[in-house]
């Protein structure tokens, strides 16, 4: 299927390993023109060389930002004066007990998971209605709906982003701009990867184990009982950023393998 991304131009967060990456590789193959974002340049060359070797033809290009520094997002802003589709796919998560999340915890997870989306949005939104089209996804997680015991403080910026996406899609009256949220589930990227590993360490278990319990036991309502793909999320996320997804607007789109069990 064509997507009709040829001459778009897609900026893409948190895009150097993970769904953001995935995400990038398929826009690029669909033609789209992608700038990649990272902490640092070397993991943003790393990126476009990784992105280079699997589309030969890739318009493909990355900018630095740390979303934790306001100053760095304006930075990127300067930078990339202009785009018509904005992914907000940074992210950072860690498990805590609730007990022992102290406020700069809860200030950070906020900076970076949900104002990074606001600023950004903020900038080319009006930019996007001025031209009269545009795509704006948030990356959520089903963690905004079943918000996990583990990691209440990310729970809580996951659910934040679907309020922001929402209140942003009823902005775009009429237009031709959209504004949607993705909520993966439990995915197999390079933070997810390494966290299991780091439990089938702990626990004196194998990977493959580790992963099945913490399906019968963290995530039980799982209707697939593994981890999706960083390539099954993006997907989704290149047909919401197409032209093909016109009539979606204003959605949460699940692509969570039936965790959340909620019909939205």
């Amino acid at each position: 299927m064509d997507l009709q991304l040829k001459g778009k131009t897609a900026l893409i967060t948190g895009s150097t390993a993970g769904i953001g990456l995935a995400t990038a590789k398929l826009l690029a193959k669909e033609g789209a023109s992608v700038i990649i974002n990272g902490r640092t340049q070397q993991r943003i060359d790393n990126a476009i060389n990784e992105i280079k070797s699997e589309v030969k033809s890739a318009a493909i290009n990355g900018v630095t930002a740390d979303f934790s520094k306001t100053d760095e997002v304006y930075a990127l802003i300067k930078q990339i004066p202009a785009i018509d589709i904005l992914i907000n796919n940074v992210a950072i998560f860690e498990p805590k007990p609730f007990v022992e999340i102290p406020d700069e915890d809860w200030m950070k997870f906020y900076e970076v998971n949900v104002l990074s989306g606001i600023r950004l949005s903020r900038y080319y939104f009006p930019l996007m209605l001025k031209k009269n089209w545009g795509r704006i996804i948030f990356i959520s997680s089903e963690s905004a709906l079943n918000i996990p015991e583990e990691m209440i403080h990310y729970g809580m910026t996951k659910t934040a982003q679907l309020a922001v996406s929402r209140g942003l899609a009823q902005l775009t009256k009429g237009t031709h701009v959209t504004v949607n949220a993705v909520l993966p589930g439990p995915t197999k990227s390079e933070g997810v990867g390494g966290f299991i590993d780091q439990m089938a360490k702990q626990e004196n278990k194998s990977t493959e184990a580790t992963e099945k319990d913490f399906f019968q036991t963290a995530r039980p309502t799982s209707i697939l009982q593994r981890f999706t793909s960083t390539e099954e999320i993006a997907n989704l996320i290149a047909y919401v950023a197409s032209p093909l997804s016109s009539a979606t607007n204003g959605a949460a789109l699940k692509a969570d393998g039936g965790v959340a069990r909620y019909i939205i």
